[in-house]
């Protein structure tokens, strides 16, 4: 069993701000924490925020990894859970970027006292199409080929795929920045979480949350396109879809003040 300085060491575990509602920022594949921190000062003004990273990413302790624990999205739901129970948190809102969006999910549906409201950033519940009555954007055979790049030359794809995710229309520095954040992960512990985000399925798990839900996407993204936040909208019991005129996967980077916008108004809504 891990005790709570465990739990706060293998996720680098941080707090700012102040307020009765407590806001769980988790990031996407291939980022940590610091991704947060276009958005992170004005959330902090009138909330409590709590940020993490996932083990094996960022300034995470990678002496906790286990390679069985997070081949799956659910063991990085159980750090969700850990960490809120190490901080005595519950009625969070947690939003998440792109996969976390469906780990933030995961974990609502395990323990749905912990977290009250969820906000999906550029979320999909399936990156693979299954016609004829979903288009999740890939082929399996280009994401066997994507993560077969990862292992013949890891800076390669790396370089590939930051201005995909990032959008080739937003700043190079931003582009570098997430190159950078890819290249400085373990290319092994890498590849297991984009095994894990890229071959998951939740689409089933969308209407047993009982948590209302923000859906943002941005409106030309090459990883979620609006359709897909459409689908979750259609799919889960409570959620509200927002489209944002944006190019790229990372809104909270790019538009962050369109998300502090929408995510006050949700957070006070209700």
């Amino acid at each position: 069993m891990l005790t709570e300085d465990d739990i706060m060491r293998r996720n680098n575990v941080r707090m700012t701000g102040s307020g009765e509602c407590t806001l769980v920022l988790a990031h996407g594949f291939g980022c940590d924490q610091n991704m947060w921190r276009f958005v992170e000062g004005d959330l902090a003004k009138d909330h409590r925020v709590v940020l993490f990273d996932y083990c094996g990413s960022g300034q995470s302790d990678v002496s906790f990894y286990d390679k069985d624990r997070y081949a799956s999205l659910e063991g990085y739901a159980e750090d969700v859970v850990e960490i809120h129970d190490a901080l005595g948190l519950k009625d969070t809102v947690l939003i998440g970027h792109s996969v976390s969006s469906m780990i933030g999910l995961l974990a609502s549906i395990s323990r749905p006292e912990l977290i009250s409201k969820l906000v999906m950033v550029c979320p999909s519940p399936c990156f693979l199409n299954d016609p004829p009555g979903y288009h999740g954007g890939f082929e399996r055979a280009d994401l066997e080929e994507l993560i077969s790049l990862m292992d013949k030359n890891y800076i390669g794809w790396a370089g590939y795929l930051a201005p995909l995710v990032m959008g080739q229309t937003n700043p190079d520095d931003l582009v570098q920045e997430l190159n950078d954040s890819f290249c400085s992960t373990d290319p092994v512990l890498a590849k297991n979480f984009a095994m894990a985000t890229f071959f998951a399925d939740n689409r089933q798990d969308l209407s047993r949350s009982k948590a209302p839900a923000l859906v943002l996407q941005s409106a030309r993204d090459s990883l979620a396109a609006p359709e897909i936040g459409a689908f979750i909208q259609q799919n889960m019991l409570d959620a509200a879809l927002r489209i944002v005129e944006a190019d790229g996967h990372c809104l909270h980077m790019t538009h962050p003040r369109d998300v502090v916008r929408e995510v006050t108004a949700f957070v006070s809504a209700g």
